[in-house]
This record gives structure tokens, sequence and C-alpha cells, in this order.
């Protein structure tokens, strides 16, 4: 019998994590719709927690084409839907580092993309194309930007994620280079509080207590359930691969004794 099979009827809202807990970018994990399924019949609130740059609309076709039925969640809270607002309260075009398919969606969203150099803000999404290439790559790019004082708003704060067994860079990991670099960077989505409010939010504001967080990234998923003072799960079989939850996590991230409820391999 595993940890999910006794797991606490207290909580009565679960943010879970998708890449590296639900599925690794080119397929679900064994066990993971069947296990969000049961939690929904046991009239627990499933909120999925991304920090995908994009639209709660755009990550719900894409669980479509991997195969997780609607039935498996009741709502989807995004970085990307943090970023979006941010960027339409600015009165300007702004630059643009991403992908084509993400400058569609927030195109889509009326965010206004600049077509020249003549921007202050900008937003990143991640590398440019596929197969990504290293952050290091834009590094003269970026130190331009440092030199012009471009405010850089970074809708994924992952600085890597495995895609089919195969690591690849995130916007985190171009943000952290321009913050390295001088840079100005605003971040959204986990660990930072905005998105967590949001999904609760949208699960009617239960207390701290009766929610749950499931995660794999550890300066992400793990580090902002912490903060929240959310009980949490650490997934050991995503991005960090089966490694076991190290010891000093909380000592270096100034959390006292706060601790996992439980390390898991996977929801199976």
């Amino acid at each position: 019998m595993s940890y999910w099979d006794l797991l606490d009827a207290k909580y009565r809202l679960i943010l879970c994590d998708l890449w590296g807990v639900v599925h690794d970018g080119v397929q679900l994990y064994p066990g993971a719709a069947k296990r969000l399924r049961q939690w929904r019949e046991q009239g627990r609130c499933v909120v999925l927690l991304t920090n995908a740059p994009r639209t709660e609309e755009s990550v719900e076709k894409q669980l479509a084409q991997i195969g997780l039925p609607k039935d498996c969640w009741d709502a989807i809270a995004t970085s990307g839907e943090a970023g979006i607002s941010a960027l339409n309260a600015l009165a300007e075009p702004v630059g643009f580092i991403g992908t084509p398919d993400d400058r569609e969606v927030l195109e889509g969203r009326g965010v206004r993309i600049a077509d020249d150099d003549n921007f202050s803000e900008l937003a990143c999404t991640g590398l440019r194309e596929r197969p990504y290439g290293d952050p290091q790559d834009y590094r003269a790019e970026l130190e331009g930007l440092v030199d012009r004082d471009v405010h850089m708003h970074c809708l994924n704060p992952d600085r890597v994620v495995v895609r089919g067994g195969v690591p690849e860079a995130c916007a985190g990991a171009i943000a952290e280079l321009y913050q390295m670099l001088g840079g100005r960077v605003t971040w959204y989505g986990k660990p930072f509080p905005a998105i967590y409010e949001h999904a609760l939010r949208r699960a009617g504001n239960p207390p701290a207590d009766e929610v749950l967080a499931v995660g794999d990234g550890l300066q992400t998923d793990i580090l902002g359930a912490a903060r929240m003072r959310f009980d949490t799960v650490f997934i050991a079989g995503g991005i960090h691969a089966g490694e076991a939850f190290p010891e000093e996590f909380a000592a270096q991230n100034g959390l006292g004794h706060w601790k996992p409820v439980a390390v898991v391999d996977g929801l199976a």
C-alpha cells in the first residue's frame, strides 16, 4: 500500500505540479491519471499548478494531446496567466524571447510585441527554437539588454525540465543569467506567491492546513510550497531522478525545521 492510499482526509485541495509529476513532456507517467481522478472522486479539489509560460487553455490543449482526460482536474493555474496580466498592464509594446508558438499565445491575449528594438520591457517564455540550445548562447544579446536597462518579465521560473528523458533549458535559465549580468527581472510562477494565491482563489480560498502541494522541483515546487507553509510531498522520481530529499534544504532556504510530509517516487 502506497502513501497515497492512506492520504489524510483533511487535504481538501491538492496543488499538483505537471511536468515531472504527471507527465514528462511527451507522455503521462503510469498511474498519474488514475491518481488524479481518484482524488476528485474522494471529494478533493485538484488544481494543476504549472510554470508553463502559457494560458490555461493552451496547457489544457497540451494535456489533451498527451492523453490526460479533463475529469482529472478542477482547474489549471499557470505562471503565464500571471505574467500576461502584468504585460497587458504596460502601456507599450514589449520585446520577446521565446518560441513562435508562445508569441502567438501572448499576442492572442492582447500582449503587444515590439517589431524592433524600441522597447524597455521584455517578455521571456524560454529559448527560441527546438532543439533547445544553451542559455549561454544568449549572453551577448542579454548583455546588450542590460546596457539598455531593459526590464525582463520571466514567465517560467523553471531552469530546466526533462522532456522524454532529455534535459531542456527553460526561461528561468535565461532570466537567471540576465540577473547575473546585472539585469532587472520580475519572476512569475513557483516559487513566488502570486501563482499560489491565484490557485487558492480558484479553489475557494481554503485554509493552509487543508492544502497539500505535490511537486518534484526543489527550487520551484518545493520551495514555493514551503514558503506558503503547505504540507508538501516531494516527488523524487521527477527532475531529480530518484535523489534523496536534501537534509540541508530547510536550513539553506531559511525555513527553520520545515520538511516534506512524504517523499515518494511518483503518483502511482
